[in-house]
């Protein structure tokens, strides 16, 4: 497994930056220069033209000048207002040809006038209003292709490619940074030999993989691996993400993939990384207009297709790219040719746990008592990013401890508010609530420290963490498991539920805190049932179809089934719990007495851990039927009347199971 996915590599990413950003705001300012200087009016009173022949009739006007197809005039002193004789001197009437007649009643009423044919300000405007808006149009035009080719964000650059291109080597990330995930380096390595060594391969005619697939969990490296690859070879690296092809309009995907593969082939060889492929490369089966498909997201991924593998071959391109779900990807897509390979990047081992630690704590002051050996036995299913976070969450807790070093407590507690959550003091228990959840853990546990492959306990506590826990037991595997036999799980489910059985023993009730233990007991018996094949009644038969593989979550599909098949699955299931259940009563029955020391000691300290609970975990009896009813799932008539009595339904009705 890889180190962190979140490389510093984006800080070195050359992204061009516009530069002229204040060559709008210069060209808005000369636009409202020129409009003031020539286009602005100053105020004036505008007349009608018959109101202007009233006044001049009536001797009002002192002298008048036109201009074009207007008149200006202004009234005699001795006839306007003396508070308006500033602001209303001068009047202007409403566009209007001058003929012959109105120069007629000038002269007769003794009004100087005078015609000037065309004004300077006229022909100016006249000239503006052929050149400004051409001028303007051509400056915009202008400024948005500049920017386009700057990387801004222009309308223009809608159909460009927003991969982020990093220089030769310049990613940040070598090999030497990744540890967890040998298998993967390994096979890389090839591709990494190919870009520096071309022509070994090409002299014995042998072709390197146009597409390398990286699939796997969340947080194992898929993307640091993609940037040690352009790190090692030292040529140019393009990064992207599937959803950043898709947009609202149709062939802008499709624009963008041509030009992001227009532009690898400028500065081949290089790398072109596509993160989140899953994002562009959904399967086109039952999609389309008719059942609701994309379009836009089809076009891209066809145009994507056509480059990777169409007429025009793409001489010195690699496409990588990562996704944590390959059970959606087009089939096209997957095919030699394309992806050629497929390379699994999973869960590191303890092995490969203690590599990527040593990794993370390089520049982390350790105590002499951390131990990255046990702490990697400790963190089993963790991958690169969780073992990431788990070296920060430590180094915060020291130092805000004021610690000088970070210590093995410090790793620990880190362990578990990674697992469980925050500590909740402010979450307070009444002594009922207390004692139901002390019974409860203290059931787990007992019941956990027998069944075979469900690891040691390591702790139990009584403290509220995380969101919902108003308690845990803290279970840590011996070692790295990758099977699960059918024992296993049948005994996992009886330490689910012996939380459940220790309240109905020994409260004589029971509450809503085992509802998850519920939940993870039934999904876990479905299956068994429907997926695992290990139900004697129904037999090697999936009735459940994987939908996400490397995901976490029980988010299966069933398939068509009859309504008789559906009842025995569920009969089956009910017939697993039920079992587990009765299982669970009759081992915390036979260690009562353990277990109502083990819980007053646990509310006395509220947590329990190391030498003195494994001093109590030793000490629990094994009942004889526990054998036969994990291999076979049949429960002994010895059994049956030994279970106590419950109340309000709360216990099964023995009568009803048919084993």
């Amino acid at each position: 497994m890889s180190v962190d996915t979140d490389g510093d590599g984006d800080r070195r990413a050359k992204t061009p930056q516009p530069q002229y950003k204040s060559s709008l705001l210069l060209w808005l300012a000369l636009l409202i220069f020129f409009n003031m200087l020539f286009w602005a009016e100053p105020p004036r009173n505008q007349v009608p033209y018959s109101k202007f022949i009233s006044q001049v009739e009536a001797g009002k006007v002192a002298r008048v000048v036109v201009e074009s197809n207007r008149i200006e005039y202004e009234l005699k002193p001795e006839t306007t207002q003396q508070a308006e004789i500033k602001s209303k001197r001068v009047f202007v009437t409403t566009p209007v040809p001058l003929d012959l007649e109105s120069l007629k009643i000038l002269r007769e009423h003794n009004v100087e006038f005078a015609a000037l044919p065309t004004s300077r300000t006229s022909w100016i405007s006249a000239l503006l209003s052929w050149i400004l808006p051409p001028l303007i149009l051509f400056t915009i035009w202008g400024w948005l292709m500049s920017h386009s080719q700057m990387g801004g964000h222009p309308a223009l650059s809608v159909g460009k490619s927003k991969a982020r291109i990093y220089s030769e080597g310049n990613t940040g990330v070598k090999f030497d940074d990744i540890a967890g995930v040998d298998e993967a380096k390994a096979e890389l390595q090839e591709i990494v030999d190919f870009l520096k060594n071309a022509d070994k391969y090409r002299r014995l005619g042998a072709k390197i993989p146009k597409g390398v697939l990286l699939v796997g969990p969340p947080g194992t490296g898929k993307t640091l691996l993609a940037k040690a690859i352009a790190g090692e070879a030292v040529v140019p690296f393009f990064s992207i993400s599937g959803s950043e092809f898709i947009e609202l309009f149709v062939g802008v995907g499709a624009a963008r993939v041509r030009d992001l593969f227009e532009q690898a082939k400028h500065q081949a060889p290089c790398i072109v990384f596509i993160d989140e492929l899953d994002a562009l490369g959904k399967s086109r089966v039952n999609t389309g207009p008719h059942f609701g498909g994309n379009d836009e997201r089809e076009h891209t991924l066809n145009q994507l297709l056509s480059e990777m593998d169409g007429f025009d071959a793409n001489t010195g391109v690699i496409i990588l790219a990562a996704t944590n779900r390959p059970e959606v990807l087009d089939p096209a897509l997957r095919r030699p040719g394309r992806f050629d390979r497929q390379i699994v990047v999973d869960r590191p081992d303890k092995i490969g746990r203690e590599a990527i630690l040593k990794i993370h704590a390089k520049n982390v002051k350790l105590a002499a008592d951390v131990d990255l050996s046990k702490l990697a036995a400790q963190t089993p299913g963790f991958a690169g990013a969780d073992l990431a976070n788990l070296v920060n969450e430590a180094a915060l807790l020291a130092a805000r401890r004021n610690h000088q070093t970070v210590t093995i407590a410090d790793f620990q507690e880190a362990i578990e508010r990674i697992l469980t959550g925050l500590e909740k003091k402010s979450r307070i228990l009444n002594e009922k609530e207390k004692k139901t959840v002390a019974y409860h853990e203290v059931g787990h546990a007992l019941i956990a420290a027998i069944i075979p492959g469900s690891g040691g306990v390591e702790k139990i506590s009584v403290v509220p963490r995380g969101v919902n826990a108003l308690g845990y037991t803290l279970q840590l595997p011996e070692e790295d498991r990758f099977l699960m036999t059918e024992d296993e799980i049948r005994g996992r489910i009886v330490s689910l539920l012996g939380g459940r059985a220790a309240e109905e023993l020994i409260l004589n009730k029971v509450s809503t805190g085992a509802s998850d233990d519920i939940q993870k007991a039934t999904d876990l018996a479905e299956r068994f049932v429907t997926l695992y094949g290990m139900s004697n009644a129904l037999g090697p038969i999936a009735f459940d179809k994987i939908k996400q593989e490397f995901l976490e979550g029980f988010n299966n599909s069933r398939r068509a089934i009859s309504q008789k098949v559906a009842e025995l699955i569920d009969q089956q299931i009910k017939e697993i719990v039920d079992g587990a259940h009765l299982l669970a009563l009759k081992i915390l029955d036979k260690n009562r007495a353990l277990l109502e020391e083990t819980a007053q000691i646990l509310l006395e300290k509220e947590v329990l851990e190391g030498e003195q609970l494994r001093s109590h975990l030793l000490r629990v009896q094994i009942p004889p039927e526990m054998d036969q009813w994990l291999r076979t799932g049949n429960i002994p008539t010895s059994l049956l009347p030994a279970l106590p009595v419950g109340n309000g339904g709360a216990m099964i009705k023995l009568e009803k199971i048919s084993y």
